[in-house]
């Protein structure tokens, strides 16, 4: 996307975040365009997710007003706000990809704990590829940067620790019963809130560097959005709408304090901490590895990450990235 229209669309979205009406004749002399020009600017934003809608004489609306992620609203909440880099985007086709852009990209410096958020993700991935559903103004969509000198070897059970911070984030809010869906799913009330999705680019045997990516739902009513299985949101739960710059520092700040602490001693010291999590422990599961299926009961995992099955044949070791995981 061209940057004048990127500008164009940040400023129209900016203008209906408040839920009231805005004219297209007062829209159009705000960014300098033409009615028509306008029209396709807001068309173009509620195919990418947000909803808009026209009355004749009134002008556009959204549906519902909601708060626009802002870099000094969220540094306003971080315990060390100059620690790292804290971008918004208000559109990119994925935060994920746009950093790995960036870490390929030698005009960019990156350093640990950088992040970039978008208000809008038009192209948003979950893993194995499929697409990440993240409503405009009701999902909290991010990626941080995070290197490790030792290699790939030394990112075992990354994703398992990004959960932990992510739980611990949202104990901050009156969250305290989220559970873990190995290997990286964030589970509330036995429904999806979040998944993690891992990246990492570098040749073998020397720096891995890594993104980490977060989908996180906000608000996203069950009943307006199918995402392809039960999923729950933090308003639903609350009973309201949370802060997103909020919710966004805290999920920042837990990882800016659990990463260094898995950079010096592996994933070792947080086993006890995720099993005691885990939403599927001492219970039958069913794993889906290609065209086979296992079934067993979950023992938890051991210090690699790895998800423990015991079946009639003894303890069997599975990992991230081979298996689906679901509720025998």
């Amino acid at each position: 996307m061209k940057q004048a229209s990127k500008i164009i669309r940040q400023h129209i979205l900016s203008l209906l975040a408040d839920g009231q009406f805005h004219s297209g004749e007062v829209i159009a002399q705000q960014v300098g365009l033409s009615r028509t020009a306008v029209a396709g600017h807001i068309s173009q934003l509620a195919e990418w997710g947000l909803d808009v809608f026209k009355v004749k004489g009134k002008g556009y609306r959204l549906n519902r007003r909601f708060e626009l992620l802002n870099t000094e609203a969220i540094k306003k909440h971080l315990p060390n706000p100059r620690l790292s880099v804290v971008e918004v985007e208000s559109v990119v086709p994925s935060t994920n990809t746009e950093l790995k852009k960036r870490i390929v990209n030698a005009r960019h410096n990156m350093a640990d704990g950088d992040v970039l958020i978008a208000e809008i993700q038009t192209a948003g991935r979950g893993r194995h590829g499929r697409p990440w559903l993240a409503p405009a103004g009701g999902s909290l969509t991010l990626s941080m940067y995070w290197s490790f000198p030792d290699g790939y070897q030394s990112m075992a059970g990354l994703s398992l620790l990004v959960g932990i911070a992510v739980c611990e984030a949202l104990k901050e809010f009156g969250i305290d019963d989220a559970q873990l869906k190995w290997p990286n799913d964030v589970y509330l009330q036995g429904k999806k809130l979040a998944g993690i999705l891992i990246e990492v680019e570098g040749q073998i045997g020397a720096t891995a560097h890594c993104v980490i990516g977060i989908g996180l739902n906000i608000c996203v009513p069950d009943n307006q959005y199918d995402v392809g299985q039960p999923h729950s949101d933090l308003a639903s739960f609350l009973g309201q709408l949370p802060d997103r710059n909020a919710v966004a520092a805290a999920v920042i700040g837990s990882l800016w304090e659990l990463l260094p602490k898995f950079t010096q001693r592996g994933f070792e010291p947080f086993v006890p901490v995720w099993q005691a999590l885990d939403l599927y422990a001492d219970k039958t599961i069913v794993l889906q590895m290609g065209e086979k299926r296992f079934s067993g009961i979950d023992r938890g995992i051991d210090v690699s990450g790895a998800l423990l099955v015991e079946t009639a044949d003894g303890i069997s070791r599975f990992h991230g990235g081979e298996v689906s995981l679901r509720g025998g």
